[in-house]
């Protein structure tokens, strides 16, 4: 006969499961708005009956039922799920930090048509016309002055707002590595727990639902991947480097360049090695700040400096109503003061770099004329020098077009003598210097013999900025000038010895009899004729064309971001639903489930009462 008293310990794990059960679901309802958190269910199965097949056992009819056991208490997740939210979480932040921040640049751009630069450009344009019809008029004179201060403090206007959102950029970039190493620390401690419960047995849903919380929040700084190989490790890559593996985290750090912007650039804190971080909201930042915010940077001095150079070109050889001539109307700050550009560009005390950034033939040249010579010509460029041929049958405009189409990052044309001019471009790489001419080789005799700018050709005779004194191998008596300081759209400003007196801007130029006519307004005309010349900034060739291309490339990219922020918050937003429909927690839902459970509590002490009546039976009233 089986145990009377089995009744009371079936009776205690129904109750038992029960409670349990109930508890469960007040732990869900409790948690119904944590952030994170995942419904949990407790499995349920029927406990190992009395009599097994396979041992000796009494004559009855069948198993006797042991009644339930509580196995485990599981949360409700699909971890395919999980692992699509995370591979997607950093693609919606990196549109949404890329969104956020062209609204910015886009804020810099649309300026009112009034006061904006390409406006005050044109009215600077506009009052060099005017004094070149009335090149005796002191009002024309204080007319170009004005406008040209007008026009300085817009360009500077525009460059303190990139530069701006260049800081902000930094601090956030510095912001967001701590909160990265934040995570990774916590996760690495979570990862500790949750192996010192496991080895206990137990299911550590909470601390598994905060891990998950985690890395979810770091998919959304950076681009990770989670590989959970085994029940002891449990580890996250961010662009295959391991951050998390198990209980030990690798953090990141930050080092200020030394290009002089004063940013800060990523590092793996352990090796000092730069960390190349993309996706999510860091990779963004960085990709606007040294990608997006630099490249308009470069664009906007680019044009500065073409433009300062150009109108100082013509206006240094102008003469003034006051006969003074050689005066500049723009001041350029050269990055160094030594005359040949000689730099001591690492620091040791000797100079190593010669810094220049514009060079000019000697001789006269005819742009339809056939060259009449072939050879190759090699410029630095973006990834390594380019070489630039050229034939027989070549003009000298097609050999100068054929430069300005290359990847150099050296830009041609011939000034107003017919001199061929070489001019450095901003530098498509931060470790290389902006507006410095790098090499220049010619293994033929269009640079040397027939152009007047090299000493002679092949690579012996080229000009090279990494060793000081690289001037000697240009021709003697041609012209070059120093590179500028960085940025100069910040420090743009009018020449003040003629902001004191406007009769020294120039109009006109001496004659072969060493005077100026009466009336020559012929400076004055070829500055205004500046703005429709192609004067190649950059890639583009006119000033006009540098202001749409500026403009349009602002919008394009803001529309870009924009676009896939809202697809990306569609795809994200069905993603978090499905998940929400799977471990959310329903109020209603779980309601549902404690009167299920309490009924079958209330049923399982009612056995309790009826095995206790039996019992009281068996013990108080047999024998008597």
């Amino acid at each position: 006969m089986a145990n009377s008293f089995a009744g009371i310990e079936l009776g205690k794990r129904s109750l038992m499961a029960q409670s349990m059960s109930i508890s469960t679901a007040g732990h869900n309802i409790s948690n119904a708005d944590t952030e994170g958190y995942s419904r949990q269910r407790v499995n349920l199965k029927a406990m190992d009956p009395l009599y097994r097949p396979d041992l000796s056992r009494a004559e009855v009819a069948g198993q006797i039922g042991q009644g339930i056991t509580a196995e485990s208490i599981e949360r409700v997740r699909d971890e395919f799920l999980d692992s699509r939210i995370v591979s997607q979480s950093n693609q919606e932040s990196y549109w949404k930090t890329r969104d956020d921040y062209y609204y910015m640049l886009e804020g810099i751009y649309n300026e009112p048509y009034e006061v904006s630069v390409r406006s005050n450009m044109d009215k600077f344009w506009q009052s060099w016309q005017e004094l070149s019809v009335y090149p005796e008029s002191k009002n024309a004179r204080q007319a170009v002055v004005t406008r040209g201060e007008t026009l300085v403090n817009s360009i500077k206007q525009r460059y303190e707002g990139l530069a701006g959102v260049g800081n902000m950029l930094n601090n956030d970039i510095e912001g967001q590595v701590k909160q990265v190493n934040s995570y990774v620390n916590q996760i690495a401690e979570i990862n500790v727990e949750i192996e010192k419960s496991k080895a206990m047995g137990d299911n550590p849903n909470d601390l598994l639902d905060r891990r998950d919380l985690l890395v979810e929040k770091l998919s959304s700084l950076v681009n990770v991947t989670k590989d959970n190989r085994d029940s002891d490790e449990f580890m996250i890559h961010v662009d295959g480097h391991v951050l998390v593996q198990g209980s030990k985290a690798r953090n990141l750090g930050v080092q200020t360049v030394t290009d002089g912007s004063g940013f800060s650039k990523v590092v793996w804190q352990d090796t000092l090695k730069d960390a190349e971080i993309s996706g999510g909201s860091l990779g963004a930042l960085i990709e606007l700040r040294d990608v997006d915010v630099r490249n308009e940077l470069q664009s906007l001095n680019t044009m500065t400096m073409n433009f300062m150079d150009l109108v100082n070109n013509v206006h240094r050889n102008a003469v003034g109503a006051n006969g003074v001539s050689g005066i500049d109307f723009f001041v350029e700050q050269p990055c160094v003061t030594n005359s040949l550009g000689n730099y001591d560009r690492n620091g040791d005390g000797t100079e190593d770099t010669s810094m220049i950034f514009r060079m000019t033939g000697s001789n006269y040249l005819v742009a339809q004329d056939q060259v009449g010579i072939e050879g190759k010509i090699t410029l630095a460029g973006r990834n390594g020098n380019v070489e630039i041929p050229y034939f027989h049958t070549d003009t000298v405009e097609t050999v100068i077009s054929r430069i300005n189409d290359s990847e150099s990052e050296v830009k041609a044309y011939l000034d107003k003598n017919n001199h061929l001019v070489l001019k450095a471009t901003t530098s498509a790489d931060s470790e290389n210097p902006d507006f410095v001419i790098r090499h220049v080789e010619d293994d033929g005799y269009f640079l040397s013999g027939y152009a007047g700018l090299l000493n002679g050709s092949g690579e012996e005779n080229a000009y090279d900025f990494a060793h000081a004194n690289a001037v000697e191998s240009l021709v003697q008596n041609s012209e070059y000038a120093v590179a500028p300081v960085l940025n100069p759209s910040g420090y743009i400003a009018i020449n003040d010895r003629i902001k004191n007196d406007v009769l020294s801007v120039g109009a006109g130029f001496v004659n072969r009899n060493g005077i100026v006519e009466r009336g020559d307004g012929t400076a004055a005309l070829e500055i205004a004729s500046l703005r429709n010349t192609s004067v190649m900034i950059g890639e583009n060739k006119t000033f006009d064309d540098y202001f749409a291309e500026s403009v349009t490339n602002v919008g394009l990219k803001g529309e870009q971001a924009m676009i896939n922020h809202e697809s990306q918050i569609a795809v994200m937003d069905e993603l978090r639903t499905l998940r929400d429909s799977i471990s959310g927690v329903n109020i209603d839902e779980e309601l549902a489930d404690i009167i299920k459970f309490q009924h079958g509590y209330n049923a399982a002490a009612k056995y309790i009462s009826v095995i206790d009546e039996m019992l009281d039976t068996i013990i108080n009233r047999l024998g008597v």
